[in-house]
């Protein structure tokens, strides 16, 4: 296994364990399994592992069977601060010790917040004391290292990477995302600021896998080095010195042996130009299928009315190249999961955005599909739930 240092010296392996897609049997997470690919996961050098307090049973499950194999001063816990369910500093405390409880731990190694998508947002959380709880925490060593997870534009990332002094960060960042959410702008901004960068959705959710178009399918069967389009996604982010580790939700052994052997093998700058090309290809194969050619450069920004032009044209992109519901949970986080929300429907046509579009969008335009397919009853209730946290 490859490993890469956090701010501290720490070394985490190139491969994460993401525990939210444990294997399930009728519904609940089926133990015996998630422990013989836990423990396998281990042996094979794996010693990042990442769960939240709202991925069901993950967090008491992961818990459990590191307390039991006795493995827990082996590896390194990332959990994550459900800041959305928090209204004062006592609701931090009190959810931050059913966390230890659930993971049978005092520490954590790593505490996000979790989809944290702006610095308004994190100014709440300010105004309820969480900087100086944080602090009071990592003084005690319960909490060894702050960070957040990030879904929205670059251009706020980078903010919310100067809003603190954290110590580490989470993005969403793939061969198709290297220009929309943070992308390579916002990985490369968070290095040079001394942040581990750490990568979730390297696959889109399984979608640079198995929601490939035959285009793309084709373009990898036709190219030597024979890897798996897994594989590939996998080393063009290794490739990479920004990124500190790639989390995989892995629920099979097949597929924890796979991407270890791949991570061990893996090393920066190892991907030839041809190599680069051929990626470029596939990303162009999937392209032809999106419904709006924004490459996500945010000349359009700022919108006088606050729209994240970007954020959601992507979202909508992913309605055709994926599905409905991926495109769903991408528009609520990168719109409506904000204290100022940021969706379609703010926008009065004014055409600002259309004189800087170097893409030539007719952006109002497509702002009022994206809308009419996105803003369904589930999303405004969303962005209205939402709207009333806000106020404590």
């Amino acid at each position: 296994m490859n490993y890469r240092l956090d701010k501290y010296g720490n070394k985490i392996s190139a491969l994460g364990f993401g525990c939210m897609r444990f294997q399930r049997k009728v519904g609940a997470i089926n133990m015996a399994e998630t422990e013989r690919e836990l423990m396998e996961a281990i042996a094979l050098g794996v010693n990042y592992f990442d769960t939240a307090y709202v991925y069901p049973g993950s967090e008491s499950v992961l818990g459990e069977l590191l307390e039991k194999n006795g493995v827990r001063e082996k590896v390194y816990i990332t959990t994550k601060l459900p800041h959305y369910l928090i209204r004062s500093r006592e609701g931090m405390e009190k959810l931050f010790q059913e966390q230890l409880k659930r993971l049978r731990t005092n520490y954590v190694d790593y505490y996000l917040m979790h989809m944290l998508a702006d610095t308004g947002t994190f100014d709440r959380l300010k105004a309820m004391g969480i900087t100086e709880w944080l602090e009071e925490k990592k003084a005690s060593g319960v909490i060894r290292q702050v960070g957040f997870s990030y879904h929205g534009n670059s251009d706020m990332f980078c903010d919310l990477v100067d809003a603190y002094d954290w110590d580490i960060c989470m993005i969403q960042y793939n061969y198709m995302d290297e220009h929309s959410q943070a992308g390579r702008k916002g990985l490369q901004y968070a290095h040079s600021k001394g942040l581990p960068v750490v990568i979730m959705e390297p696959l889109r959710g399984g979608k640079l896998v198995n929601g490939l178009p035959e285009e793309a399918k084709q373009i990898f069967k036709n190219y030597t080095p024979k890897r798996s389009p897994a594989e590939w996604s996998f080393r063009w982010l290794w490739n990479q010195p920004e990124v500190s580790c790639v989390l995989s939700g892995m629920n099979s052994l097949d597929m924890i042996r796979e991407n270890a052997a791949a991570a061990s093998d893996a090393q920066l700058a190892q991907l030839s130009d041809a190599d680069n090309e051929m990626l470029k290809g596939v990303a162009c194969a999937i392209n032809s299928k999106m419904k709006v050619g924004c490459t996500g450069c945010g000349y359009c920004l700022p919108c006088p009315k606050n729209v994240d032009i970007p954020g959601c044209f992507s979202a909508y992109n992913r309605r055709y190249t994926e599905s409905k519901f991926w495109a769903l949970a991408d528009y609520a986080k990168c719109t409506a999961l904000r204290k100022t929300p940021t969706p379609a429907s703010n926008c009065i046509g004014c055409g600002k955005c259309v004189k800087h579009c170097p893409q030539g969008i007719n952006i109002p335009a497509e702002l009022e599909k994206v809308k009419k397919e996105l803003e369904i009853p589930i999303y405004r209730a969303v962005l209205k739930g939402n709207q009333k946290l806000k106020r404590f």
